[in-house]
């Protein structure tokens, strides 16, 4: 038999059978080598999907999740400008969805969100009339027109509108769900109880009952503005 001379070492020319079932032999390793990997790199990706973070769920933020609508934004004010900012933004998004996307307000879940300071703007008229000027002595927010205490609220008076259907009524019937922070709820009535020698549980329930009509009161603005954030809603800060 023909040998080769492959430096130092002997080889002696192997059948070609015997070649093939090796060649055979290293093709099933390399494959099986290669399954290996990829079970490995599935059994990472499990172990990756069973360590993400996952948002803990409470009854108390189910409404976040009932609001229709395939596009979600939370509008956080915090500030009196801001709030009458955040509405402002509540009608440019929903305007400009409308004529750039030939969209409809009903794609909307929106959420206006009054809390801190800007919580008074989410009272009717008859507070602003009662409680006015506590409330401006807080918020410094006078009326524009007048220089003085508000006599009502200014974010829903077509007088005061920036452009009409601008206001706390018209952006409520278009879709916008405004939310209003019970904990700044607590701090008003507290100063307008001290004011007004009244207790401030009677002047909480007061105010509650003057919100703005189909609005909802959270325990804290802050609060919900993080968990809606969790549900998927874009975050928009006005102020």
């Amino acid at each position: 038999m023909k040998k080769e001379i492959i430096g130092n070492t002997n080889v002696a020319s192997e059948p070609a059978e015997k070649i093939e079932r090796r060649s055979l032999v290293k093709a099933m390793g390399a494959a099986t080598i290669a399954g290996l990997a990829v079970n490995a790199s599935k059994a990472n990706a499990q172990a990756d999907n069973s360590n993400r973070f996952m948002p803990m769920r409470h009854s108390e933020d189910a409404w976040l999740d009932e609001l229709s609508g395939s596009h979600r934004v939370f509008i956080d004010t915090s500030f009196p400008l801001g709030g009458s900012d955040g509405l402002l933004y509540s009608a440019n998004l929903m305007n400009a969805h409308a004529q750039a996307y030939n969209g409809s307000d009903s794609d909307f879940a929106m959420v206006l969100c009054y809390r801190h300071i800007s919580t008074p703007l989410a009272y009717n008229h008859n507070m602003w009339e009662k409680y006015g000027e506590i409330f401006n002595g807080i918020m410094n927010y006078p009326d524009p027109q007048t220089g003085e205490a508000p006599k009502l609220n200014i974010l829903n008076s077509d007088e005061h509108a920036m452009f009409p259907g601008l206001t706390l009524d018209a952006m409520s019937a278009r879709g916008v769900k405004i939310v209003i922070c019970a904990n700044a709820t607590g701090f008003f009535a507290g100063q307008v109880a001290a004011s007004t020698d009244q207790d401030s549980d009677v002047v909480f329930d007061e105010l509650v009952a003057n919100a703005m009509p189909g609005s909802r009161f959270v325990a804290a603005g802050v609060i919900a503005t993080t968990r809606a954030q969790e549900y998927g809603y874009s975050l928009l800060y006005a102020g």
